[in-house]
């Protein structure tokens, strides 16, 4: 991040995060290391479908909660 670019803080998984301004939900999940295939968000208690990830933008105080698959029985 640049001294040009404002932070925000944003909750994932109850956790604060900083990151830039305008930061969309994909870039937050390629900044966290999250596997994209894999992985379900829900914004402010709404599931937000994968397809709609780069153009949905962070705000301040915004939850992201974010759940894995797990293979298994």
């Amino acid at each position: 991040m640049t001294d040009t670019t404002s932070v925000i803080q944003v909750q994932v998984n109850d956790k604060p995060v900083r990151c830039p301004e305008g930061q969309s939900l994909t870039a937050l999940l390629t900044m966290l290391e999250m596997p994209l295939q894999a992985t379900a968000v829900a914004l402010n208690d709404d599931i937000v479908v994968r397809s709609e990830w780069d153009s949905t933008l962070l705000n301040t105080g915004d939850r992201i909660a974010l759940f894995q698959a797990i293979a298994g029985g």
